[in-house]
């Protein structure tokens, strides 16, 4: 059983149920994901889209779709012989349903720990009690959970599996409609929706702001898993920018930019890992945001300034997300010069920070042994 409520997790996921059946054939997977996971053969009980939700406040409006999925696991695992739990991401549900699981004696895999060296430290308690073994991503991670009691490996970055070598070329450019546009710019609007109504029309006021400066410049949208394209397309109809929205995938489309705009999250680490310098942006409803200031340690928001453990890449949160201060942090990346060769030279140290790949291959490998055990 395989719970991945967001889309990033179901990338992360259908990478693993891949690497699994590698493994063994005969394995039977089903859970929560999205298209991915399901062109896996995973056996979907709820789509990941349904339940993708960031903020305290934001969470009601999607609590029915939440609740009914988590019955439906509840009472599988009641009724059904599971051999292993992986939870990937997902903390504040995963968690819930891990101590069903345990309680019914399913042993319980989490991928992609929950972030509790940043924020809700009491939810270590949890995982010590709740979930047999962690396999972090971040290279700071294991160190934390073993000084807590807790059996975690570092595994790399999933998303170093497999990272295509994409490169700017006249054919990518003519199929995305940017044939001779200069600069481009790709904006990273979030893979939720509420993130992308919330931070699109800033960048896109922004980018209108640079035309007089850039009058042939291009942007590009990678649509991400779970966003229709009419949203987007809403959103940028009247501002006469040259757009592409962009099904082929983030890395093509980072593969064109000059630079880009990009809602904080894992994308902002699929833009280091094709060095392109980036500005950070995150915007919640404000009831969210002033809780948050209340409860988060950390002192960056961004994975890339998070790895690095210094600012690299500037980070423009709540009321800073507004289209001039936008366009004072993307011009100097633009231009080029000392602060463009300074981050890439400080996004280049993240990407030897997260490793090689495989990260998938050694999940599944932790994986197989705990169902080895399990049938022991």
């Amino acid at each position: 059983m395989v719970v991945a409520g967001e889309a990033s997790a179901d990338l992360h996921g259908s990478k693993l149920v891949r690497a699994l059946r590698e493994i063994r054939e005969d394995l039977r997977f089903l859970g929560i994901g999205g298209p991915l996971m399901s062109a896996e053969g995973v056996e979907l009980l709820a789509e990941c889209s349904e339940l993708s939700v960031v903020g305290l406040t934001e969470v009601v409006s999607r609590f029915p779709a939440i609740s009914t999925a988590y019955f439906r696991l509840k009472h599988l695992l009641a009724t059904q012989k599971v051999s292993l739990f992986i939870l990937i991401d997902y903390p504040g549900f995963n968690l819930r349903i891990a101590k069903v699981a345990k309680k019914t004696g399913v042993p319980v895999l989490y991928y992609i720990a929950p972030q509790v060296w940043a924020w809700r430290q009491g939810r270590v308690r949890k995982i010590k009690q709740r979930v047999d073994r962690i396999a972090v991503i971040l290279p700071f991670e294991e160190k934390f959970f073993r000084e807590r009691g807790i059996k975690a490996d570092y595994v790399g970055h999933p998303l170093l599996d497999n990272t295509p070598a994409i490169g700017c070329s006249e054919a990518l450019e003519t199929q995305a409609g940017l044939r001779g546009a200069s600069p481009i710019i790709c904006l990273v609007p979030g893979s939720r929706v509420q993130e992308v109504k919330a931070i699109l029309p800033s960048m896109v006021e922004a980018l209108k702001g640079l035309i007089p400066k850039y009058p042939n410049l291009g942007c590009i949208i990678p649509l991400a898993p779970g966003i229709k394209e009419d949203l987007v397309r809403s959103l940028v109809i009247h501002s006469n920018l040259r757009v592409s929205i962009w099904k082929e995938g983030i890395y093509s489309a980072l593969g064109l930019s000059n630079a880009a705009l990009v809602t904080s999250g894992t994308a902002t680490l699929e833009t280091a890992i094709m060095e392109v310098p980036m500005v950070v942006l995150y915007k919640l409803s404000p009831i969210t945001f002033w809780l948050g200031k209340r409860v988060v340690k950390v002192n960056h928001i961004s994975l890339v300034n998070l790895v690095a453990g210094r600012e690299i890449v500037p980070e423009l949160i709540q009321d800073a997300v507004k289209p001039s201060k936008i366009i004072n942090e993307l011009l100097p990346l633009l231009e080029g010069g000392q602060k463009r060769r300074e981050m890439l030279e400080g996004i280049r140290e993240v990407k030897v920070k997260l490793g090689g790949g495989g990260a998938s291959k050694r999940v599944a490998q932790m994986a197989i042994e705990m169902i080895r055990e399990e049938g022991s």
